[in-house]
C-alpha cells in the first residue's frame, strides 16, 4: 500500500530521544586523519550526553570524534530549519562545513514547495556551505502520490548545485534507475556523492564510470551486506568516502546504538579489509577525497 511518510526530521528526532543515552565506547584512533562526508549533528546532540561532556554537546561530539581521527565533518541539512542550522554552526565552527537541502521525503509534505526551495538557494550561496544534499528520490518511504513532488524537488537541487558549483549529495533509496534517469535528463553536476551508497557491484561500477563519489556508511560493516561489499571492494580509491549519517547506521559491534562521527574508524577498518588494503593508504585517499569534494575545510 502506497503511504506518505511523517517528517524527516520529526521521525528521527523521536527515534533519537527513544535511543537516549546509549552511546558506544570510542574506538582506537585513526593514524591518519579522516573526514565525515555526512552526519547529522543537529540529531545526534539530541541522543545523549557523552561522558565527560562539557555543557556545549556539539562541541563535546566535535572534540571526541577529532580525538579518533576524525577532524572534519559535513553537517548535513534535511530541511529549511537544519539547514539553517548547519549553515550557522559551519560559520563559527573551522571544523565543520554545511550541505543545506530538503530531504526527498519532506518535499511532498510541504505547503509551498518553491519557497521551501528558495530558501535552499540563498543557504547555497553561503562560503561555508559546500554541498547540496541531501536531494534525491526514496520510493522506499514515499508512495505513488508524492513521487512528482520528490522528482520537482531533486530536479530543482541539481540545478542550484550546478549554479553555485557545489557538490550535490544524493539521498538514493530503492530508486538507482529514477535517480540516473533524472541526472542524465539535467545534465549531473561535476561533482556527485552518492550518500550511504546502497546498490550493487553493477551501480556501483556505473556510477564510478559517471564518475561519481561512493559514500560508504556503516551499513557495509553488517553482516548481510556483502553486495556493499563488493561495491566498496570495486569503488577507486580516488573516488570513495565514508560516512556515519549520524545518529544512524551505527557500525558493528555497535548495530543498534547510536552513531556519531567519532565510531568512523571502525567502518573505515571494515572497508581497508574488504579491499584488501592498508588503513593508512585508504585513509589518506579518503581525506584527499574530502578536499577535492567539499575545498578546504580552513
Amino acid at each position: 500500500m502506497s503511504h506518505m511518510p511523517s517528517s524527516p526530521s520529526q521521525s528521527r528526532r523521536e527515534q533519537a530521544r527513544r535511543r537516549a543515552g546509549e552511546f558506544p565506547a570510542p574506538p582506537e584512533p585513526l593514524a591518519v586523519d579522516v573526514f565525515d562526508s555526512h552526519t547529522h549533528l543537529d540529531l545526534t546532540v539530541q541522543e545523549a550526553v557523552l561522558a565527560g561532556e562539557t555543557a556545549d554537546p556539539v562541541e563535546a561530539l566535535i572534540t571526541a570524534a577529532a580525538k579518533a581521527g576524525v577532524d572534519r565533518i559535513v553537517q548535513v541539512g534535511v530541511d529549511e530549519p537544519s539547514s539553517r542550522w548547519g549553515a550557522e554552526l559551519a560559520a563559527r565552527h573551522p571544523s565543520v562545513v554545511a550541505a543545506v537541502a530538503l530531504h526527498p521525503n519532506e518535499a511532498p509534505l510541504l505547503s509551498d514547495l518553491d519557497e521551501s526551495l528558495r530558501v535552499i538557494e540563498a543557504l547555497s550561496a553561503l562560503p561555508r556551505v559546500r554541498g547540496i544534499g541531501e536531494t534525491g528520490l526514496d520510493t522506499f518511504r514515499t508512495g505513488e502520490e508524492g513521487r512528482a513532488a520528490q522528482e520537482v524537488s531533486f530536479r530543482a537541487h541539481i540545478a542550484i548545485a550546478k549554479r553555485y558549483g557545489k557538490a550535490l549529495i544524493i539521498h538514493d533509496r530503492d530508486a538507482h534507475e529514477d535517480v540516473l534517469r533524472v541526472l542524465d535528463e539535467e545534465g549531473a553536476p561535476d561533482t556527485v556523492v552518492m550518500h550511504c551508497f546502497s546498490g550493487d557491484a553493477a551501480f556501483a561500477a556505473e556510477c564510478v564510470r559517471r564518475g561519481f563519489n561512493l559514500s560508504f556508511a556503516g551499513t557495509v560493516t553488517f553482516a548481510s551486506a556483502g553486495r556493499l561489499r563488493e561495491a566498496a571492494a570495486l569503488t577507486p580509491a580516488d573516488q570513495i568516502m565514508v560516512e556515519t549519517d549520524a545518529p544512524y547506521l551505527t557500525p558493528v559491534p555497535h548495530r543498534g546504538r547510536p552513531n556519531a562521527s567519532y565510531l568512523i574508524p571502525l567502518t573505515v577498518r571494515s572497508l581497508a579489509e574488504t579491499r584488501g588494503g592498508d588503513v593508512d593508504d585508504l585513509c589518506a585517499a579518503i581525506s584527499a577525497n574530502g578536499e577535492r569534494v567539499f575545498g578546504p575545510w580552513r
